[in-house]
């Protein structure tokens, strides 16, 4: 039920959320885990079954002792080797002493042991995959200790070591012996303390008493600027995943916690925005500062700081890393938005530094969805949007559906504007759309080099996938699940083509097209991904331009009054040009 505060405040939202969006790259953009360029070339090369690339890459980060980049290289291709492994074993056969090819190999291990204690989600584990789990583990020992032999510098395999060690449920004095082969190597290794953390925890074999104390330390003993001294914010992380935080409960005090992240605010200063080597630590920062829903403004500002550089840790921890970024992204801008006053306030603009001479600007999103029902029926639902719409009919009773921004801006409509879509998206506008309808709306969306498939019904997302040039495979049990939930919701008897699909990499574009054919949809329109709206060109296209929502209920139930020339509904008569708007008059939407 819908509390009061909840009316008084919507005003504040409605007024100061567009604001909220500055500085914040659109969702489209945000990727997990992005490689880095020289990364990004390695998995593309290793796709295509070379592993030279990878090899050299992180022969590289070996002779400049850049351990976290190295871990964070290893990380990436291990991910890749879950679902494309020729390449590492054509590597390991050519180059059986390679240390960076020993290491690969044995964290891919390791965390294929880790995915079979996971597969089965939250919860009590079964004894059969619990043993599972165990004789996994085991058997990657050996290429632990071969991993860690060829590399007698490197700190990064006894980080693993650490994970392993927890996973077996090693005693206490293993555990300090892996932690201190790799201090001595590396005593500020941020990826080496992060995995010792979760072992000090309550939940497995310490107290967060003793978790906080060795996070401290570790951060205390850091150089200045080093993001080793942010490792108090993954206690934070750890510590939450049991206690609510903000209401002061459990065993470690509430002071503590709230020092950690103002210290974490303060280290996060002493980065340049969508730094890297700041990355983890903001999005665990951007975590704490959302849970606490005290501090708003410092978390939006985080969000800001990171960019597009989400992180799957700690998001993984609350469901889907993209989506729950997204999602934490947006409640923080409402909470900003509801806490400003309606008149004397005003969210405050991030600085932006003035793009270089030159500089292209970034590619704004393409949409185009596929509602399943006749235009006649879509277009009732269109009304209630407050958005101007293109509609064309599709193959099989179905219907397109874009925005026009091109005749709000024609019809002097687009000014001042903060239509519904542009709060949102496609996807927000979908949601809407359906809401209360039986049918579907599939959404094709293309942004930068990303394409995105979204299915949603009755107002609710029930399932996502993205395609990146460069982007990781997601696995099998993920892509099923997903493929699963657009066959039973579309009526598709065998969802295994789509599986196929979705585990697809390298032409994002074509993807999508293949999606579309795989769940029998029609054809995505000529110029989708290539022109803004293109479905102005498309036969028996036709607009229908945002009203108000008293104008709207009029219009469905008296559907002669919608009328107007081929293509654009006319006013009606005695309409002032410029008064009309979207939900509750002024065009404006739900935020």
């Amino acid at each position: 039920m819908a509390r009061l505060s909840d009316f008084l405040t919507m005003p504040r939202v409605v007024r100061h959320l567009p604001a909220t969006a500055g500085g914040l790259p659109p969702d489209g953009e945000i990727v997990v885990d992005a490689p880095d360029e020289d990364l990004a070339r390695a998995l593309d090369a290793a796709r295509r079954g070379s592993w030279e690339p990878a090899a050299a890459l992180l022969a590289r980060t070996r002779a400049a002792a850049d351990w976290q980049l190295r871990s964070d290289h290893i990380t990436g291709l291990v991910t890749l080797a879950l679902h494309h492994v020729g390449w590492l074993e054509d590597w390991c056969r050519d180059r059986p002493t390679d240390p960076g090819a020993a290491l690969v190999r044995a964290e891919l291990a390791v965390r294929r042991a880790w995915e079979i204690r996971t597969m089965t989600g939250p919860g009590t584990l079964p004894r059969e995959q619990f043993e599972a789990f165990r004789t996994a583990l085991a058997d990657a020992a050996p290429l632990l200790r071969a991993a860690a032999e060829l590399g007698p510098d490197d700190p990064t395999p006894w980080g693993v070591l650490l994970t392993h060690a927890r996973g077996l449920g090693a005693p206490r004095e293993v555990f300090e012996e892996y932690l201190a082969q790799g201090q001595v190597r590396a005593p500020h290794d941020l990826a080496l303390h992060e995995r010792a953390l979760p072992y000090l925890s309550d939940k497995w074999f310490g107290s967060y008493a003793e978790m906080f104390t060795f996070a401290r330390s570790a951060a205390r003993s850091a150089p200045e600027g080093s993001p080793l001294r942010g490792l108090p914010l993954w206690a934070v992380t750890e510590y939450s995943l049991e206690y609510t935080v903000r209401d002061g409960e459990g065993p470690v005090p509430r002071a503590l916690v709230e020092a950690a992240v103002a210290d974490g605010v303060e280290l996060s200063a002493r980065f340049a925005a969508g730094d890297p080597m700041a990355a983890a630590l903001r999005n665990h920062l951007a975590l704490a500062l959302f849970r606490s829903s005290r501090r708003p403004t410092a978390a939006l500002e985080t969000f800001r700081l990171i960019g597009t550089d989400a992180r799957a840790l700690p998001w993984t921890y609350l469901g889907a890393p993209r989506e729950t970024f997204i999602e934490a992204r947006r409640l923080v801008r409402m909470r900003v938005a509801r806490g400003t006053p309606y008149f004397r306030g005003a969210v405050r603009a991030p600085a932006v530094a003035p793009a270089p001479a030159g500089t292209v600007p970034p590619p704004q999103a393409k949409a185009v969805s596929l509602c399943g029902a006749p235009p006649e029926q879509v277009v009732k639902a269109v009304l209630l949007t407050g958005t101007t719409l293109r509609l064309a009919p599709a193959p099989g009773g179905r219907t397109y559906l874009e925005t026009a921004p091109s005749v709000d801006a024609a019809d002097g409509r687009g000014a001042g504007r903060r239509a519904v879509f542009a709060l949102g998206g496609a996807v927000r506008l979908a949601r809407i759309l359906s809401r209360g309808e039986q049918w579907p709306v599939v959404v094709a969306q293309q942004e930068g080099d990303s394409y995105t498939l979204t299915l949603v019904r009755d107002g609710e997302e029930i399932a996502a996938h993205m395609w990146r040039g460069v982007a990781d495979v997601p696995a099998l049990t993920a892509a099923s699940a997903v493929s699963a939930a657009f066959a039973e919701t579309l009526g598709v008897t065998d969802p295994r083509p789509l599986t196929a699909v979705l585990r697809d990499s390298g032409a994002p574009r074509r993807h999508l097209a293949d999606a579309f054919a795989a769940l029998g949809l029609p054809p995505l329109p000529d110029g989708f991904g290539e022109r803004d709206e293109p479905l102005a060109a498309a036969p028996g296209a036709r607009v229908v331009i945002r009203r108000s929502l008293l104008v709207a209920v009029r219009e469905m139930l008296g559907p002669e009054r919608v009328r107007g020339r081929a293509g654009r509904p006319g006013r009606r008569p005695g309409r002032r040009p410029g008064r009309g708007g979207g939900r509750g008059g002024g065009g404006t939407g739900r935020g």
